[in-house]
């Protein structure tokens, strides 16, 4: 039987079907709630129960703690209705009127950035495009198998292409491909936009951008996004990355660096190679934001990575004094890793 759930906030309403989830019930009504990942990862789409009950079919989700439990948070990407439900969560507004689409589209151009990272530009029909805010997400769908999800890397602004940032992931079977055999000219059929990982451009907040690896690919696109836009606010991006090599698009941040004079840039390496001959931060990325910014109460962070690396980082954010009505995050999970969650954020 349907259920209906009650946004305490707003008193908008809704009804969950069975084998639903309170996300997509909600979004198939046009009621946009956060999220990011849809596989439980990261923790997007927490919010709390106010009344009522849920369950998780496919067992407690990753990111939600012992702790989030017993203070009544729920994951509304996974939870299940067992009862009507009166809940506490934010909604998001900027993307209500952006409608999610399928398109065809062709592989325009690949670019080998780094070793394991590939840049791909599709094109979409030349009488269509794709209306997407800078930091969301699109899913290749790939007949038989399970979409692969992709942060899209460019600002609105500049949507003749759709550009991806895609690391090669052993045993990854869509990067493989992407890797070894992909030509250009080669048609997909893409889904999105997809996520609220996005700039919230009514914030006179100083922002902290955090990307791990190619999570630098979302950050990439909200920084372009709020150049172009003349924010004038502090903007600080930490890239946190293994060894020198993987800070494939370097020349990019140092560039913003000569012209934009609110922007300021650390790049980190966790495990430096011995020729990096490298002097700047080391260790972890989210130990190198708490050492800039002990305090994080007047911030909006933004972070996209691994979903270890996100939850550190929130978990370390709040001890730190962050709001977290002001963290924004996109964790993803590779394929090869973890290919029986449906959903998966990026192979």
């Amino acid at each position: 039987m349907p259920y209906t759930v009650t946004i305490q906030s707003s008193g908008h309403r809704f009804t969950v079907e069975e084998s639903e989830s309170v996300l997509d019930a909600a979004l198939r009504q046009g009621i946009i709630l956060p999220y990011g990942c849809r596989n439980g990862a990261c923790g997007s789409c927490m919010g709390t129960l106010a009344s009522g009950r849920v369950e998780y079919p496919n067992g407690t989700p990753l990111a939600l703690g012992e702790r989030d439990q017993a203070s009544h948070k729920a994951l509304f990407c996974q939870a299940r209705p067992t009862s009507d439900l009166d809940i506490i969560v934010r909604e998001v507004d900027a993307a209500r009127d952006i409608e999610v689409r399928t398109f065809p589209c062709r592989v325009e151009k690949l670019e080998h950035l780094a070793h394991d990272v590939i840049r791909i530009y599709l094109k979409l029909p030349a009488s269509d495009r794709m209306q997407f805010l800078a930091g969301q997400y699109i899913d290749v769908l790939i007949e038989g198998h399970e979409p692969r999800a992709f942060s899209i890397a460019n600002a609105p602004h500049d949507d003749a292409l759709v550009e991806l940032h895609i690391r090669y992931v052993e045993g990854g079977l869509f990067t493989d491909q992407v890797f070894h055999s992909m030509k250009e000219k080669a048609m997909w059929r893409i889904r999105g936009p997809l996520g609220t990982f996005f700039l919230r451009e009514e914030s006179a907040r100083p922002a902290v951008l955090i990307g791990g690896g190619t999570g630098f690919a979302p950050i990439k696109g909200i920084l372009e996004h709020a150049f172009k836009a003349g924010l004038g606010k502090p903007l600080h991006l930490f890239w946190g990355v293994r060894a020198r090599r993987d800070l494939y698009l370097d020349a990019l941040p140092q560039q913003w660096l000569q012209q934009h004079t609110n922007f300021r840039y650390t790049p980190v390496l966790s495990d430096a190679r011995d020729g990096d001959h490298w002097d700047g931060a080391t260790g972890y990325v989210t130990d190198a934001v708490v050492k800039q910014y002990p305090d994080l109460s007047g911030h909006d962070v933004y972070m996209s990575g691994p979903p270890v690396m996100v939850q550190t980082g929130h978990d370390l954010f709040m001890r730190h004094g962050l709001n977290e009505a002001r963290f924004f995050s996109d964790a993803f999970e590779y394929a090869a890793v973890a290919e029986s969650i449906k959903g998966l954020k990026r192979d």
